[in-house]
């Protein structure tokens, strides 16, 4: 009798704590991304529009955030304890369908990146991978914490290492961009997370070692499978004339990605002056999105007034922050920067405020990894990164992008409404009964 009673009563234990209001200044970050979103995608996407659809990608997207919001919903009102177990469960379903896409996936700009559900929507897994990285992180990290001292075990340290390595290994032979996201991601999340300054410059050196390997196995295995001539290739951007030229090794593509890295690192790195450079094959992506920017000006041209969106490749995607500043100006390309920094603030502080170290890392990892992305697409569409490819939370096209951002976001909501907060001792008793004892260590930040 006693044992049938014992299940019922942890279970109340743990329903008992009682959710909060939802946190409002995460919902309005949330609302004016989406806002802006619309407004922009409609005007990036003018060059896919005719006279029979429209409104079709703006409705296609909009069902995408739809999706989202529900997504978004739904998470707000589990208990972030359930997310321990899943994030292991979506990990695992992201390292497999990232397999499956680099062996059979659609190859897009030069690597497979995504493959057809049902032939309805196109799942790129290197979003569910790098949101992956900041889940099974967070978990990782609360449970190596050491008890002594404010520092994470060597043991934790090196399983969360590995599995870095392993998600930036996959993401590597699609792009170096998202390989350099994850590294951001997990190192910020480390520190953060109380290692030590000895064990981090450790692990980063590591990292680095196994880049150098990485990129060592690709050229070699490249020149082993490819001749000796390479040839330009071009790929002419839907709707437009414009032509993207890059290179191609016979017979390899995977020489052509590391010819293409090294011509975008070339001429990222070259002292001559972006407007003396003819717009060519090459270089269209990166011009017409400064013409676009400095078309803009400080206080922009208005929506729907945008110009440089009918021959800017990408303009819906990879580059719709170059369209942002361009009908909004400088004024409202910052304000989408102040977006993204204040969903990272406002994480932060509701980290600062729970009680134990695994919801705290796990709402500022889903801040880190949307802020880290927000900020790399701005970077690369500004010219402070070489050129990439790289969506705009919630505000590029582009279904699974929007649909993990938004599983993030109800991640951080769900956190803020059930983590015990410092200094109530009821709610702290009763978060620490719901959680395994293996993540009740201290919150180290």
């Amino acid at each position: 009798m006693e044992k049938a009673i014992q299940v019922p009563v942890a279970s109340a234990q743990a329903e008992a704590i009682q959710p909060r209001r939802t946190d409002k200044q995460i919902w309005g970050i949330y609302i004016a991304l989406c806002i802006i979103s619309i407004i922009e995608l409609y005007s990036a996407s003018s060059h896919e529009v005719n006279a029979a659809n429209v409104l079709g990608p703006v409705i296609r997207h909009v069902g995408f955030l739809l999706v989202g919001l529900v997504v978004m919903i739904y998470l707000q009102n589990v208990h972030y304890r359930k997310f321990l177990r899943w994030s292991y469960v979506f990990a695992g379903i992201s390292v497999v369908s990232m397999v499956y896409t680099l062996k059979f996936g659609e190859s897009i700009n030069g690597a497979n990146r995504s493959f057809s559900i049902g032939g309805l929507f196109a799942l790129q897994p290197a979003e569910m991978l790098k949101l992956s990285v900041a889940l099974v992180l967070a978990a990782i990290l609360s449970k190596s914490q050491l008890k002594d001292e404010e520092d994470v075990s060597a043991k934790g340290l090196r399983k969360a290492a590995v599995w870095v390595l392993v998600a930036g290994g996959l993401l590597f032979f699609q792009g170096l961009t998202n390989t350099i996201l994850v590294m951001c991601i997990s190192g910020s999340m480390m520190v953060i997370g109380g290692v030590s300054l000895k064990k981090l410059l450790m692990v980063m050196g590591v990292f680095g070692v196994a880049a150098i390997i990485g990129l060592g196995a690709k050229v070699v295995m490249a020149k082993s499978h490819s001749s000796d001539r390479q040839v330009q290739t071009e790929m002419v951007v839907p709707g437009t004339d414009v032509v993207l030229g890059g290179y191609d090794a016979v017979g390899d593509k995977g020489m052509g990605r590391m010819m293409t890295w090294a011509n975008r690192l070339t001429r990222h790195s070259s002292d001559k002056a972006k407007w003396d450079e003819p717009v060519s094959n090459i270089n269209a992506q990166e011009q017409y999105s400064y013409m676009a920017q400095a078309h803009g000006g400080v206080f922009g041209v208005m929506p729907g007034n945008s110009r440089e969106t009918a021959r800017l490749p990408l303009a819906s995607s990879d580059y719709i922050y170059a369209i942002v500043i361009e009908e909004l100006g400088l004024l409202g390309g910052m304000l989408v920067l102040v977006l993204y920094l204040w969903l990272l603030a406002r994480a932060a502080r509701i980290a600062n405020r729970c009680q134990t170290a695994y919801p705290a890392l796990l709402v500022i990892g889903m801040a880190v990894f949307i802020a880290f992305q927000a900020i790399f697409h701005m970077c690369i569409v500004t010219g402070v990164f070489p050129v990439s490819g790289q969506p705009l939370p919630l505000i590029s096209r582009g279904g699974t992008s929007v649909i993990i951002t938004s599983a993030a976001l109800g991640i951080m909501l769900s956190v803020s409404r059930f983590a015990a907060r410092k200094g109530k001792r009821t709610e702290i008793k009763d978060e620490l009964s719901a959680l395994p004892d293996e993540v009740n260590a201290v919150n180290p930040t």
